[in-house]
């Protein structure tokens, strides 16, 4: 399937919203709590506008997935954090989600950012670089997440980075 990744722009929240919806949507649940993050995040300091990229349609510029990173840090030092990665269930399994995985890495890389941290599959994340942050002295968040837990070094990374994770607020009240 062929996209267009592009930075989000000013009146694409509600198309944002709207995948992100329905990507995670359950039955009985009106609002996914990852619709409630995204615009949370969108008012917390820690938005990075750079780092919130959208896969539209080229032909008619239908959003069909998005991917943001937000400021965390690993002790005092900024990081990323990636989430949510949304892409609406009718593009699913196309190639949407990696190639808005590449474009956001790629794009974190170009702006000298250390580190990508995100809780999810390690059998999804792994074939883009991710390992289990455990591996790198990097704690999460919540014990719990263990393995799901993980980080992608980028080129900027010191060689020692250690300590524990910390999300931009918003994702502290979830």
């Amino acid at each position: 399937m062929v996209v267009l990744i592009r930075r989000e722009l000013p009146g694409d929240e509600a198309a944002v919203a709207a995948v992100t919806t329905a990507a995670f949507a359950k039955p009985g649940s009106p609002l996914p709590a990852e619709t409630t993050l995204l615009g949370e995040l969108r008012k917390d300091p820690g938005w990075l506008p750079r780092l919130s990229l959208v896969a539209a349609d080229p032909s008619d510029g239908t959003v069909l997935g998005h991917v943001v990173c937000t400021r965390g840090r690993v002790g005092s030092t900024p990081v990323l954090g990636l989430g949510p990665l949304s892409v609406h269930p009718d593009h699913q399994v196309r190639g949407v989600g990696s190639a808005l995985m590449h474009a956001v890495l790629g794009a974190a890389d170009a702006l000298d950012e250390p580190l990508v941290a995100l809780l999810g599959s390690p059998g999804f994340y792994r074939r883009f670089g991710f390992r289990p942050a455990s591996e790198f002295g990097i704690l999460a968040p919540d014990p719990a997440w263990g393995d799901y837990f993980q980080i992608r070094r980028l080129a900027a990374c010191p060689t020692v980075l250690r300590g524990p994770f910390h999300y931009a607020a918003p994702f502290t009240r979830l």
